[in-house]
Order: C-alpha cells, then structure tokens, then sequence
C-alpha cells in the first residue's frame, strides 16, 4: 500500500515538472497562457475498516488547468501584428470554408501570397470581408469568411467634384500687375494645385490662381472684398489650359477679360468674412472645349468647383480642404491599418482608403472548458460551450485590437522556478518514501 502512495506522489511530481517545464519552454510564445497542475488525495473506505485510522491512498491528478489572464505587450512595427486588451479571442480556421473554428490569443498574422491574413501555421483570421469599397464600417452581419485583402482597388474614375474649404485673407491687396496671367507670379495673389483624373485614370495637374480685388472707392485702399478665380489644367505633353467657367455661371459673377471672353469667376463677401456669392457650385467647361488633349479619354468630362466652409478673415490665406471627391486611378496596396474596433483600412497607391475588412472576435462562455491544440490555438468543447460572436463594434465586452503590438505569454518566470524546485523537492521527497519502503520489505525479506 506505502509502495503504491509513494508511486502516485512520484507521478504527481512528474506531472507538476512537465506543467511547470512546459510553461517555462513557452515563456516567449505570443499568446501562450501557463497552465497549473491540480492534485486531490485519494481516499477509499470500506464497512471492514476503520474510518479514524484509515490512510489516504495516495494523490492524483485532479486537472491541468489554464490561466488565461492577460500577458504584458510587446511592440513591433508592423500593423499586422495585434493583441487583443479584454476577453475576446481571434477566431480562425484551417480551411476557406471554415467549417471547424479555432480559438487563439496570439495575433501574429501576415499576408499570405493570395493576400489574405493567416498566421505563422497557416490559419485564416475570419472576419467580415467588405467589398463595397465603402469607407463606412461594414456591417458586422452575414457571413464570417476568411479576411482577404484587393491587391487592388477600383477601376478609373474621371474627377467631377471637387470640395474646397478655404480662407481668402481680407489683407490681401491686389497684385502688382494686371490683368490676371499665369506665367506671372506678379498678377495673382495666391495659387494651389491638384491632381485630377481622365476616364482612363490618367493624372493631371489643375492649378487654381486667387486674385485679391479691392474696393475702388476706398481711399486708401482696403484689403480685398471680392477676389477673381482662374483654373488651369496642364496638358501631357506640358501645356497649360485655361479651364473656365460654362455658360450657366451669372454674368455678375464672370470674370471677362478686354475682348469680352469669359476667363474666371468672382468670390464676393459681406463685411463678416462670408461670401455673397451664390451659388457656391461652380461648373466648368468640358476638356474639349478647353482645347485639352485627352489621349481618347472623355470629352465631356467637366468639373464642379463646391466650396464649403467659404470665409475672407483677417487670418493668412489657408487652404483648409482641396479633395477631389471621385477621381481616381486605379490603386495598388501600399499599406494595412488595424484600428481598435478591429476595422481594416487600407491604403492604396490612388489616395483611397476603404475598409476592407471587420476583424471577428469571438468569446465563450466557460474559458477552461476549452481545449488546447498547440500553437497556441484552442478547440470548442461541450464544456466550454459555443462561440459567443461579437455583435457590433461598440460591444466592449470582446476588448479592444491594437495594432503593431503582440500579447506575450503570462509566465511569471520568477514564479514558474520556484514551483520547479517545489516540485523538484517533492520528487525527491515521494523518491526517497519508496525507497525506504523498498528496504523494508528488503529488511522483511531477509529475516530467517
């Protein structure tokens, strides 16, 4: 009986150094959650034996248990590499049809040559994939599938709004010379320049040229109350156009140069720095008509100047938004974010930047009922219960994504040593209570 006590305190200790070395060997393992070894006693009784004197029949193992609390960060430079601060786990699968899904703390994903996120075993990250090409956050609905990402983005997309918000200063006085030419810095105020697209997703470069105008019958002259505005496009082969207003633009709004042509427009504005001009859409000419070689592109294409937030301050001239609305070549990726909700922007060679992709956290109900399946991943049980999926991005319960950081494991090293040499002790100690047995029955043995 003693022999078979001390043989289940020694297999005991050699479950207690396996759990205890394991954690230690996976100190440096993202995602890595240390386990502990749980004993209880072994106790039987029967009618023929006495309760008050009966032994315990030795220890066994009771269960390995897990300890999910979180591990410390580390920081890295590269967006893909996430941690997640709260409860969830990153949901994966090893097929594009998941039909088995994984549990897993360790965010180290990457793309794959087909452009979708797996992790260093070749697990898909599952998520929301959104191909709308929207830059809203896609819905967290319909069905979670691996995340891949568009090496590319959009077709060609000619310009046709252009949002503007601006300050034109009231300081300004008019130019040294007139009237308004721009191969002459010396007659205009200020100029900005932009890059617009043909149908076929050929760039331009359009130049806007501000001209301050003051109030004649102010003696001395006053900063500007009204200011001329002119519109260049810059041809392939280097030749800039004059690109002027169409024929809908209201006469008391034209700018007309001595032989009568309509060259630009007026911004006028009241004494509080905002503008009498209305409306604020202003159309242009078509390309064709501007004499810009379009290389078989559209002729038709026209643009619509919109200008938003429209002020003449006392403050320096600033151009606070110059976008090109629609415009676009088509994009190839330069570049992945992760924000805390889990969205993937990305970022593209055309100045557009989609969500792509909503990250899928998922939790469950009983964290020690799941199952380990190495690299750090986790099988469902019944134990555990299904996954819990998160159901919107405002749903704090599943934690927050950073990106460019990884979740250590949660080793305490210092810790995990001195349970080694505890369980080293204990070896020993469960070794030398069979030995002393063994020179017992040895002793028991050898009476004659």
């Amino acid at each position: 009986m003693s022999m078979n006590i001390a043989l289940s305190g020694l297999g005991a200790a050699q479950k207690d150094l396996n759990t205890t070395s394991n954690n230690i060997a996976n100190a440096n393992t993202f995602g890595f959650k240390e386990s502990r070894a749980e004993f209880g006693d072994v106790y039987s009784n029967s009618i023929f034996s006495n309760a008050k004197t009966t032994t315990g029949g030795g220890v066994q193992t009771a269960t390995v248990a897990q300890q999910f609390h979180e591990g410390s960060s580390i920081y890295t430079n590269n967006p893909l590499d996430l941690r997640i601060t709260g409860n969830g786990f990153f949901r994966v699968t090893d097929d594009k049809e998941p039909q088995q899904e994984l549990l897993t703390r360790n965010g180290a994903f990457h793309l794959n040559k087909e452009n979708e996120l797996v992790n260093s075993e070749g697990k898909y990250l599952l998520g929301y994939n959104n191909t709308t090409g929207s830059t809203e956050a896609p819905l967290m609905e319909g069905k979670v599938e691996p995340l891949k990402i568009k090496g590319d983005f959009g077709k060609p997309q000619q310009s046709d709004d252009l949002k503007v918000s601006i300050n034109l200063s009231n300081k300004e006085t008019q130019p040294k010379k007139s009237p308004f030419d721009f191969n002459d810095s010396d007659s205009y105020s200020h100029s900005t320049s932009a890059t617009i697209y043909d149908s076929l997703g050929k760039p331009y470069q359009m130049a806007t040229y501000y001209v301050a105008k003051n109030d004649p019958s102010s003696m001395p002259p006053t900063g500007a109350n009204s200011w001329e505005v002119f519109q260049t496009v810059t041809n392939s082969n280097g030749t800039e156009k004059l690109l002027k207003p169409d024929a809908s633009l209201s006469s008391a709004n034209q700018v007309v140069d001595a032989a009568g042509n309509v060259t630009g427009y007026k911004l006028k504005f009241d004494s509080n720095g905002q503008p009498t001009t209305q409306p604020l859409d202003i159309k242009m000419e078509t390309f064709a008509s501007a004499g810009i070689d379009l290389g078989g592109a559209n002729p038709a294409q026209s643009l619509i100047m919109k200008y938003d937030n429209l002020t003449q301050y006392a403050s320096a001239f600033e151009v606070r938004k110059f976008e090109d609305v629609n415009g676009a070549a088509t994009g190839y990726l330069t570049k992945l974010d992760i924000n805390p909700e889990g969205q993937i922007v990305a970022s593209y060679s055309n100045g557009k930047n989609p969500i792509v992709g909503q990250i899928a956290l998922g939790r469950v109900k009983n964290e020690q009922g799941l199952a380990q399946a190495g690299g750090t991943l986790w099988h469902l049980t019944q134990e555990s219960g299904d996954i819990i999926p998160q159901g919107s991005i405002a749903d704090s319960t599943f934690g927050t994504i950073k990106s460019g950081t990884l979740e250590q494991s949660n080793i305490d090293m210092t810790q995990e040593l001195v349970d080694l040499i505890s369980a080293q002790r204990n070896f020993q100690a469960s070794s030398r209570a069979l030995d002393v047995n063994n020179q017992l029955q040895q002793n028991i043995l050898q009476i004659r």
